[in-house]
């Protein structure tokens, strides 16, 4: 894809992402998916976007973080051929699992994934639809590593590099893609 490209889809994406001050605190600026789901047209082209980036890379399995990456993940696995794996908030998976636990601004939190999800060898794309901190993809992408995947890229509708999560993933040796950023909180 063009620079152009990227730019149209960039902007195109980021003008139709919903703001919502101060949720789910005073403060936060949360970013709100939902209104690219709502347009099929839009919804399309968030998908095209993703499709465009990793059509002709070598991908055996898209993982996708719990639970907003499940819904551009299905579309996804699709159109480029795929297996689809979940990667679950603790307890939420009926298999035997691995988990790894990662910090919260207030807290700590856990995510699984069934054993059997990813061979030894396989490419991985992981995608969620925001990186803020990088603690849910920093613990999905050990989870990967556990299993013995091969991460290809860290992906996201959003990214919020003022929280220092995409540096963190490209500190840890991972590639990040996003296809829109926004500054501050």
């Amino acid at each position: 894809m063009s620079r152009a490209q990227n730019q149209y889809f960039d902007d195109y994406i980021k003008s139709r992402v919903r703001t919502i001050p101060d949720w789910p605190v005073e403060g936060v600026q949360f970013r709100d998916i939902t209104p690219l789901m709502q347009n099929p047209a839009t919804f399309r082209r968030l998908v095209d976007c993703f499709v465009h980036r990793y059509y002709e890379h070598d991908i055996d399995v898209l993982a996708c973080i719990d639970a907003r990456g499940f819904i551009i993940g299905g579309a996804l696995a699709y159109e480029l051929s795929t297996s689809l794996v979940p990667i679950r908030k603790r307890g939420k998976l009926p298999f035997d699992t691995v988990s790894e636990s990662y910090e919260l601004e207030y807290g700590k939190a856990e995510v699984e994934l069934h054993k059997d999800a990813i061979a030894a060898g396989q490419k991985v794309l992981l995608l969620d639809d925001l990186i803020a901190t990088g603690g849910t993809m920093l613990a999905a992408a050990a989870l990967i590593k556990r299993l013995g995947g091969e991460l290809a890229e860290a992906a996201a509708i959003i990214d919020l590099p003022d929280l220092g999560g995409s540096a963190k993933l490209q500190q840890a040796g991972y590639k990040v893609f996003s296809i829109c950023s926004f500054d501050g909180e």
